[in-house]
């Protein structure tokens, strides 16, 4: 295994519901990341092409027959990512240019449901795999479907294993002790902002499976919202409506960051860092997680096997099969 990974986290904004000009801004970054020498590129929850922000700021979106809730999910359902598609070849391409891992977080649209995705890209710009959030949170239940054991995975990298957990994920036991089991070197907690009580979880998670965390956020102003939704013609009277009551000016920060890279000890190597658009940077030391090792195993001397026993389900689950 390679003595070292450089990695780094994009904390840009996306172009708000444009996937288009989205993937077109994510070429970019990527392309300057790798300039930086990254040899794995991390961006946040849903970054294509948004995380819904109006879910929680906006007091009409969940309310039955809301005209402003239902053009905004046609608009997010329209600009959604579908695997294999368009948007997953031009990802592929861009980790091919690169030479980099490539973690990207997005809206996927499955038959007609939204799924809130994580999705893993080779630098042989061919091999690809997805993570679908199993629970939606909260609010996010208005948009969002399940996922099922067929994508909790990991992906062999020539610095180990790659995994990733979507946000509150990071807070059910089980799906933790299922990434453990299958030994994760570095591991990706997506997040729509990585605040306090996020960058705990992020912090133990790293303890806990003794391996490399790099906890994403976006930052993300009001005007960024309404400067997207003007991009693709989503100005109408009943969208103004739903959408204006949200707190604050243009400057009001809706998504505030706090990305950050952080070792098997819990340890910064980079960040948090709040309110500002940038790239972070970190050089992993592959050693640690072995070191770390020496204390803390959860899925091996560290594990009462005899006591305790989980079975993951990784069948597709679906309520129509042919054949």
């Amino acid at each position: 295994m390679p003595v070292t990974c450089r990695a780094a986290i994009v904390q840009h904004p996306p172009v708000f519901l444009n996937l288009d000009a989205s993937l077109a801004r994510a070429e970019q970054l990527i392309a300057e990341a790798a300039a930086g020498g990254a040899q794995l590129i991390v961006f946040p929850e849903t970054w294509l092409p948004g995380y819904p922000v109006w879910l929680d700021e906006a007091p009409g979106a969940g309310l039955w027959g809301e005209p402003g809730a239902e053009r905004m999910y046609q608009a997010l359902a329209e600009n959604s990512l579908e695997l294999p598609g368009a948007a997953l070849a031009r990802l592929l391409d861009a980790a091919r240019t690169s030479g980099a891992w490539l973690v990207m977080g997005a809206h996927e649209r499955l038959g007609g449901t939204l799924y809130n995705s994580m999705v893993f890209l080779a630098p042989d710009g061919e091999t690809w795999s997805v993570h679908r959030k199993l629970i939606p949170t909260y609010t996010e239940r208005l948009l969002w479907g399940q996922g099922d054991g067929s994508t909790l995975t990991t992906v062999g990298t020539p610095f180990g294993a790659l995994g990733g957990l979507i946000c509150w994920e990071h807070w059910m036991p089980l799906a933790r002790a299922a990434m453990h089991g299958m030994h994760e070197t570095i591991h990706v907690a997506q997040w729509p902002t990585a605040r306090d009580l996020h960058q705990i979880a992020s912090r133990h998670y790293a303890f806990e499976g003794q391996c490399f965390v790099l906890a994403a956020g976006t930052v993300l102003t009001r005007r960024d919202v309404f400067d997207g939704l003007r991009s693709i013609g989503l100005d109408a009277p009943e969208v103004r409506r739903l959408m204006d009551p949200m707190r604050g000016d243009d400057g009001t920060r809706m998504l505030r960051g706090g990305s950050a890279i952080i070792a098997p000890d819990t340890r910064y190597l980079a960040g948090p860092t709040f309110d500002e658009a940038g790239i972070l940077y970190a050089d992993l030391d592959m050693a640690l997680v072995t070191r770390g090792h020496l204390v803390m195993d959860s899925a091996g001397h560290y594990a009462r096997p005899d006591v305790f026993r989980l079975e993951v389900d990784t069948r597709v689950r679906r309520d129509v099969t042919f054949g």
